[in-house]
């Protein structure tokens, strides 16, 4: 890709691995284990390829919000529609994103058979049964309510009449289980028989739909429309709603007027964020601190004509609401994705799960990106470690895929969890002599920054003075593969 300002260089330097240390999500000792590069320039192409080659990503076009998802953003719909403020016990800081959640167990209070038990001339009279049983749930709903007036009349609350009128069967002692209630049945079989008794009732649908003169006995079941996240970010009376969210995309380098315009107060909720949540001392999040972490980033703008208005490059995207910044999300445009950096927030909304609703709105940009470049259709989310709970969390966007650490092709990532269980280290790839396509094949066409020169490793080696760096620069190749490692230039001394 060009650039608008001319021809674009990456200039890295590369440093191999040193002695681990502690390790800030996981708490070992040795846990961080250094081993990268430093760029003092950096292609956006570039850094998409690198990326490439060591993360995970998620296919934002095909994203649906699970049920936690839905949780915070209807929260979040709330909050901005009628004011309102959750108090659940879960909404407290939290260092992670997200928490995850487990669905619970279904309870069995029916004895059902799998379809496998159920003899083929009884399939069709079930269907009359499962209408009986639907008129006599209906009916006895007409009658509990009845029943609920005739309390309500006579002073009783509904509670105490169901006390009064509900009759338990204790198993007797020493005997086991009441054998006078059926046997409870495994959550699967629950699923299957209930499916099963669906597409039955559908089909007794289908046949009262052929036969308009018949009244049908049973209720048709209710269609759940899946929505989009799109959808759960609108809110529907914007003029009349409690508070207002914007959402504002600022260049951070080089910095826009905006940025440098809103600079001071968004460090300030940077520093907020920093004492609150990771219990930084007052003098450790200083403006020269803030500004190399977050804000200088060796990303050269590109602005093609045929892409993004924006461009390509680090950007700050500021969430305002009712005229204040309250959290800002850190991210790198790239020209097949939108790389999500940092998230920092005012800790005075924490209740309103901004970790989790900052990254649903980057899935919902990155859509939204995609419409005028068809290429940028991925959302990274960093480095995915799954014996590490604090970054697990990652694992619950989906659709997600990882990248095979030897072949370097993308797996989904239901595939890889299963390997990650039995081994830190897994092969994702089930094609054993399926390798790395941009694999290292010639280290002597590697391109070298020497004393201002650039040249090819081949000349580079026979300039150098001092001891063989052979093994340094083959390790970085190989990491890199042989197209960037063509293309970009490391910096020896």
């Amino acid at each position: 890709m060009a650039s608008a300002g001319g021809a674009a260089l990456s200039i890295l330097e590369y440093f191999g691995g040193e002695d681990g240390n502690r390790c800030g999500y996981c708490k070992s000792e040795a846990g961080n284990l250094s081993h990268g590069m430093w760029a003092h320039s950096l292609t956006v192409q570039d850094y998409q390829d690198l990326i490439d080659r060591g993360w995970r990503r998620l296919s934002a076009v095909n994203y649906q919000p699970n049920k936690s998802h839905k949780k915070v953003l209807k929260k979040m719909q709330k909050f901005l529609q009628f004011g309102e403020v959750s108090q659940s016990a879960n909404d407290g800081i939290s260092v992670e994103p997200m928490d995850s959640q487990a669905d619970s167990p279904v309870s069995c209070k029916f004895s059902f058979r799998d379809k496998g038990e159920i003899p083929e001339d009884e399939l069709k009279p079930l269907t009359t049964e499962v209408e009986e049983a639907e008129k006599q749930h209906v009916e006895k709903e007409m009658e509990k309510n009845t029943e609920d007036e005739r309390h309500k009349e006579h002073g009783d609350s509904i509670e105490t009449a169901k006390l009064k009128t509900t009759v338990y069967s204790m198993p007797n002692p020493g005997k086991g289980a009441d054998t006078t209630r059926p046997p409870c049945r495994k959550a699967k079989d629950v699923r299957k028989e209930r499916r099963l008794q669906k597409r039955l009732l559908q089909k007794a649908d289908q046949t009262s739909s052929e036969q308009p003169d018949v009244t049908p006995t049973a209720p048709k079941l209710k269609s759940s429309a899946i929505k989009s996240v799109e959808e759960f970010i609108d809110v529907l009376d914007a003029e009349n709603a409690a508070h207002r969210l914007e959402v504002k995309l600022v260049r951070s380098c080089p910095p826009s007027s905006q940025f440098k315009a809103t600079f001071q107060e968004s460090y300030q909720v940077y520093k907020r964020y920093q004492m609150t949540i990771h219990q930084d001392p007052p003098d450790k999040p200083t403006v020269s601190q803030f500004t190399r972490f977050l804000c200088d980033s060796p990303l050269e703008l590109d602005t093609p004509p045929d892409g993004i208005s924006c461009g390509y490059g680090s950007f700050h995207q500021q969430y305002w609401l009712d005229g204040k910044i309250v959290a800002v999300g850190v991210i790198d445009i790239l020209p097949y994705c939108v790389s999500s950096v940092y998230l920092y927030y005012d800790p005075d909304y924490s209740f309103l799960s901004l970790g989790v609703y900052s990254a649903l709105r980057e899935i919902a940009f990155t859509r939204e990106l995609q419409k005028k470049a068809a290429d940028l259709c991925h959302y990274y989310m960093g480095f995915y470690i799954y014996s590490c709970p604090k970054m697990r969390y990652k694992g619950q966007y989906k659709p997600s895929q990882l990248l095979c650490p030897e072949s370097y092709s993308w797996v989904p990532i239901e595939k890889c969890t299963p390997l990650l269980e039995c081994s830190k280290y897994s092969r994702f790839n089930g094609n054993a002599k399926e390798g790395d396509k941009d694999r290292l094949t010639e280290l002597s066409r590697i391109r070298v920054l020497h004393k201002r020169t650039v040249m090819p490793y081949s000349i580079y080696k026979k300039r150098r003075k001092g001891p063989s760096d052979e093994t340094v620069v083959k390790q970085y190749a190989t990491l890199v593969g042989q197209t960037c490692a063509e293309r970009m230039l490391l910096y020896r001394t």
